[in-house]
């Protein structure tokens, strides 16, 4: 017997539309969210000069600059001198292109989606400029407190009232491990630690702070294992904050919910 195969309704076409539509707006995105993490660290505009070669300093022209496609057409190279193009441009336009497929397809057309969107933006940047500079650069992080309590203004979720008591616990909460430490984390981690008590509002920011220190221990201690990082080294604790706090907007409720069930 012939199976007989049921035809994808405009509904479920449109669906599919939307989702890689989705998937190349967060390509173009990323475009954007590279020239942030270039440019931030050594305080460049992020408009002037226009995109360029950073070894020959060629202006690049449309062609160059189609996410994913023009680095793989050029094989990672520069056009006009054949320079190296960092691997990272490539990775980061790729994956945030699938995180806004995912985006859309968790959330809907919906406000959730672009104050979501907004958020993982913001640490996105913030973990790249980490990991490669050790740095948690105050023009991402000062204007992204300010949004998020403009944002918690007018969503009931958090709320204002959650978002202020969130951010307060995360300020708190790192300053006393600095000073415990002495050094052993920056106050880069604590200004960035109230941010997402800012974006994830009390009791959410305990789930991210908690899943961040757990994450961030276990890479420390394989890293330490395998001699590839000294004990007195230090390492960038933003990208296991920004990752945990990306998977505490989406999954933060569920996670608590079932860790409290344990008990």
């Amino acid at each position: 017997m012939t199976r007989t195969v049921k035809a994808p309704t405009i509904d479920s076409k449109m669906e599919s539309i939307l989702i890689v539509g989705f998937v190349l707006l967060g390509m173009a995105i990323a475009s954007f969210l590279n020239v942030c993490i270039d440019r931030l660290p050594s305080n460049e505009s992020l408009i002037f000069p226009g995109s360029h070669c950073t070894s020959c300093h060629h202006r690049l022209g449309a062609k160059d600059l189609i996410p994913v496609f023009s680095y793989l057409w050029l094989r990672g190279r520069c056009r006009y001198c054949q320079a190296r193009i960092p691997s990272r441009l490539l990775w980061m336009e790729m994956g945030t292109g699938v995180l806004f497929g995912f985006l859309y397809w968790h959330y809907g057309l919906s406000i959730e989606l672009a104050v979501t969107a907004f958020y993982c933006c913001l640490f996105i940047i913030l973990m790249v400029i980490d990991l490669e500079h050790g740095l948690i650069v105050n023009k991402v992080v000062y204007p992204g407190m300010v949004i998020a309590l403009v944002i918690n203004v007018f969503l009931a979720q958090p709320g204002i009232v959650s978002a202020a008591i969130g951010g307060g616990i995360g300020l708190g909460l790192f300053s006393l491990i600095v000073i415990i430490s002495r050094g052993g984390m920056g106050w880069g981690d604590v200004k960035m630690a109230a941010l997402i008590g800012l974006v994830t509002g009390f009791p959410l920011v305990l789930v991210a702070l908690f899943m961040a220190a757990t994450l961030g221990g276990l890479a420390a201690g394989v890293l330490l294992l395998s001699k590839i990082r000294e004990r007195k080294e230090s390492m960038p604790f933003a990208p296991f904050l920004s990752v945990t706090t990306i998977a505490t907007l989406f999954y933060g409720s569920d996670i608590l919910h079932w860790y409290l069930g344990l008990f």
